[in-house]
């Protein structure tokens, strides 16, 4: 169960980039009075609340969280801030997993990526700010659109259809009155209302998360920050497949 969950959680191409990055960035620190969750001691203010030890914690939820860190090359912060409540912990990602990675309706990855990065700007949310850029880096390959986004989606290089989703998710996001003209400028490049509800639903899930990001002090694994920003040179690849 645990494997199906993580695979849908971060893709095959996600692991790459996740177990090459953390080669090259900077050692982490231990912090004092935090409880360990894998070998590896976490960064300093994880979160305010206590990491539990892994046998402390239900198996399903160790597998998921082994099953992330062996693939990807380090276990992003939000698992281990949210398994100090496991019940809540399963509840979040079963959602999560629903709404960003479905397989049907208008909206890509890097879209609903895109969605979570310029709502959680508003809600001055660090931590998704951060992660969900370098996965829009990433299903996007776009380096530098993320960037843009998080300094004004308005003057970002969108797409009329990207701007009306965005547009869209900011009305919902600052609990503007959602009227009639919004789901038409949706319609008129692509999207029918089905998709307005899952970019509504994303915006709503990680308004809470968001929050929750701001009760833990959750910070964000410093493997994030340069995730997906150079494309891999795949000359090399070719040479050592020789």
């Amino acid at each position: 169960m645990a494997c199906n969950l993580v695979s849908k959680l971060i893709r095959p191409h996600t692991f790459t980039q996740l177990a090459r990055l953390r080669s090259v960035c900077a050692p982490r620190q231990k912090a004092a009075g935090l409880r360990l969750l894998s070998s590896d001691a976490p960064p300093e203010n994880i979160s305010r609340y206590p990491v539990p030890y892994k046998k402390d914690l239900p198996y399903d939820i160790v597998e998921l969280m082994d099953e992330v860190e062996s693939k990807g090359g380090f276990l992003p912060n939000v698992f281990k801030t949210l398994s100090h409540r496991p019940a809540e912990f399963r509840a979040f990602f079963a959602y999560y997993n629903e709404l960003m990675n479905k397989e049907t309706g208008g909206l890509t990855k890097a879209d609903r990526e895109l969605i979570v990065v310029a709502t959680s700007v508003h809600n001055k949310c660090l931590y998704c700010v951060v992660s969900h850029s370098a996965l829009h880096r990433i299903y996007s390959k776009k380096p530098t659109l993320s960037d843009q986004v998080v300094v004004n989606y308005e003057n970002a290089e969108l797409s009329p259809r990207e701007t009306a989703m965005l547009d869209f998710a900011m009305a919902v996001c600052r609990s503007d009155t959602v009227t009639e003209q919004h789901f038409q400028a949706l319609e008129e490049v692509g999207f029918d209302r089905e998709d307005a509800w899952d970019i509504a639903a994303i915006v709503a899930f990680f308004a809470m998360s968001n929050r929750l990001a701001h009760l833990t002090d959750m910070r964000p694994n410093v493997e994030f920050y340069n995730m997906g920003r150079i494309a891999k040179d795949k000359s090399k690849d070719k040479v050592k497949g020789k």
